[in-house]
């Protein structure tokens, strides 16, 4: 049966209401000690900060704390090799392990991956702490880890939400989370998409994949209504990126197909009083986000931005089909009701996803030099499924960094986070007749620093982990 008070909150709810987050990274020192935390981090026993919940009642608690286990964490706390072998491999293995898959080469590859990620097999388990300031964060910590009898710190991450949801990159982001079946969501903005059964993202649910549903680790109160976490610590090259899109506006400079892209005297639609190569520069960036900066999808208002369009409510048919790129950001991660090759798969990789920036704030300035050194910047992304291996690593691989979903894609990467090299990668602008301009010369954006899989079980498993197991 669904309780949301048997989910933890980060699940299918989030923290909107909390801009700051901080991330524990820690392995076990003794089980017996660890498993006492566990057990007391159900009811907030002796100190230990209790677990949030998805059902906060009447009044929203001033912070919240979850955590996710790896697989050698689940070992670490002595959970029987019976249901051990009952997770999959894609969890058992690690991320580490299925770098390739993700398109953690070169720089992102885990070789190069700092402290504590450089050891994988030490991270048992991450606490997430979410407050609305940095002394609740501090707060949180010190009662989370008063000593180091059950844990050992290795290490933390920590960001902060900007203001109105834009990230790095300069876009608005967290606009779209999918709908569950059962899950009431009245302050969700409309959105034409079907909403996905709870075994997209919990386990012991139905799917919408007929037949199919994901195998349960036994006994049940461990695997039941419990999920997967692909958390992943990206860089991201801002300087870099706006650099290439001073670059992308002079070659449009120079191509007279670009006043298909923006007929002269159209530049002011893009923005207040802009330059034709400023303009550019913005058509360029929406049309690799496949949404303006401001949020605007290009499915639905492809020539400017649009502050009255509905942001989530739209599909890639008729008008929105041809004029967002196919190989767009968004496009490629979810299709939609789109045509692509691997129709069934549509809706089967849809993630909930919880991104937070790190790192400070870029401000563009065209007269400031992009070749000196900038401090690290980028996001702590969380993309939660039910299968690590169907969902997250199959979007990764066959969508992202293959673009198997469309011939016309095929070959090329994605355009702002996918495994890019100058010498290689593409991308096609769509024009209102039919052709395209291809850009080339695409870097990498982004750039992998560390992540780990996690296992987010129910409430009811953090209390079998802690005091009922054998």
């Amino acid at each position: 049966m669904f309780k949301l008070a048997d989910l933890q909150g980060n699940i299918l709810r989030g923290y909107t209401n909390k801009p700051h987050v901080r991330y524990l990274i820690l392995e076990v020192v003794e089980r017996s000690a660890a498993r006492r935390w566990l057990a007391d981090s159900v009811s907030g026993r002796n100190g230990v900060p209790q677990i949030t919940s998805g059902d906060w009642g009447e009044k929203k608690p001033d912070t919240c704390f979850n955590i996710g286990l790896t697989y050698e964490g689940l070992c670490a706390l002595g959970t029987p090799s019976a249901s051990l072998k009952m997770f999959p491999n894609e969890f058992i293995e690690g991320m580490t392990a299925r770098a390739v898959k993700l398109g953690d080469v070169g720089r992102s590859a885990p070789e190069n991956w700092p402290a504590p990620f450089n050891e994988p097999k030490r991270i048992h388990l991450i606490a997430t702490i979410y407050a609305e300031n940095v002394d609740q964060l501090n707060e949180v910590q010190k009662r989370a880890l008063p000593d180091e009898k059950a844990f050992k710190l290795l290490g933390t991450r920590e960001g902060y939400n900007f203001p109105g949801d834009f990230v790095h990159f300069g876009y608005r982001d967290n606009i779209t989370q999918p709908r569950f079946e059962e899950v009431p969501d009245s302050q969700r903005h409309p959105d034409r998409q079907p909403k996905a059964p709870l075994g997209t993202v919990l386990l012991g649910h139905p799917t919408n994949l007929e037949g199919l549903t994901w195998r349960v680790p036994q006994p049940a109160e461990l695997g039941h209504n419990g999920t997967f976490n692909a958390f992943r610590v990206l860089k991201q090259d801002v300087a870099g990126f706006e650099k290439y899109l001073d670059r992308a506006a002079s070659d449009l400079l120079k191509d007279s197909r670009a006043d298909e892209l923006l007929p002269p005297g159209d530049e002011e639609k893009i923005g207040k009083g802009p330059s034709r190569h400023a303009a550019l520069r913005e058509i360029v960036a929406a049309n690799l986000c496949g949404r303006w900066r401001d949020g605007t999808p290009l499915a639905l208002s492809a020539d400017a931005p649009d502050p009255n369009a509905d942001l989530t409510d739209f599909d890639y048919v008729g008008v929105g089909d041809a004029r967002c790129p196919h190989g767009a950001h968004i496009r490629r991660c979810n299709p939609r009701g789109g045509q692509i090759v691997q129709r069934i798969a549509n809706n089967s990789r849809r993630l909930v996803r919880r991104g937070v920036p790190y790192g400070p704030p870029y401000t563009y300035d065209p007269a400031k030099p992009r070749d000196q050194d900038e401090p690290e910047r980028g996001l702590l992304g969380n993309f939660i499924g039910a299968s690590l291996g169907a969902q997250f690593e199959a979007m990764s691989y066959d969508w992202l960094n293959l673009g198997l979903q469309d011939p016309r894609t095929t070959g090329s990467n994605d355009p702002i986070s996918g495994a890019n090299d100058p010498g290689t990668s593409w991308f096609d602008l769509p024009l209102k007749s039919g052709g395209t301009i291809r850009l080339r010369g695409l870097p990498e954006f982004v750039s992998t620093r560390g992540g780990a899989y996690t296992f987010l079980p129910s409430l009811k498993a953090i209390d079998y982990l802690g005091s009922q197991m054998m």
